[in-house]
């Protein structure tokens, strides 16, 4: 499974390469734009997350540049790095509550690839739901605590839920935001 050593912000450069070989530089403007209005991504970050991918082999040094200071290399996206980006793309998140922004990341970058961004909304729905059945039946057998408990985590997932709603019904206007 070389998806789990990549993470979240591996997984989110490689689907921005999808649009064309990008320098570090330019990924990390990218990411900044799109992903990381709270945090924005360090240099550092970006190319200790591009070695890993090329070690992988998700992605390939498309030209080196020797400029003024530091030759500048241009990474390009492989196929096996755009089957990871599928897959982690299709991988429904284990529901917490702050799942927001690896999911809000998703639903972008599916816009941003031309993939379904609706399919994403659905499988999550559907974990989702499932995760809810099986703490409410826990609910039914616990005692006081394990109701509480159950309740707490029950309402958060029914304010995702709500999220997953309300996006896939904006989708076609964040379709037109993210290709602003």
């Amino acid at each position: 499974m070389q998806g789990m050593s990549i993470g979240h912000i591996g997984h989110t450069l490689l689907g921005l390469l999808e649009s064309g070989p990008r320098h570090g530089y330019d990924l990390k403007r990218a990411f900044d734009e799109k992903f990381g209005h709270d945090r924005p991504l360090h240099y550092g970050q970006v190319y200790s997350t591009m070695s890993r991918l090329l070690k992988n082999g998700l992605v390939e040094v498309d030209a080196i540049e020797a400029g003024g200071g530091p030759e500048r290399k241009r990474y390009a996206i492989t196929d096996a790095g755009i089957t990871d980006v599928d897959r982690w793309l299709a991988t429904p998140e284990k529901p917490e509550p702050y799942l927001q922004s690896t999911l809000y990341t998703k639903v972008v970058l599916a816009l941003l690839t031309g993939r379904n961004a609706a399919d994403i909304l659905d499988t999550q729905r559907a974990e989702h739901l499932r995760s809810m059945r099986i703490l409410t039946d826990r609910k039914r057998q616990g005692d006081l605590a394990d109701q509480l408990i159950c309740d707490h985590a029950l309402f958060h997932l029914e304010a995702d839920l709500r999220w997953l709603e309300l996006t896939a019904a904006r989708l076609g206007k964040l379709r037109e935001a993210v290709a602003r």
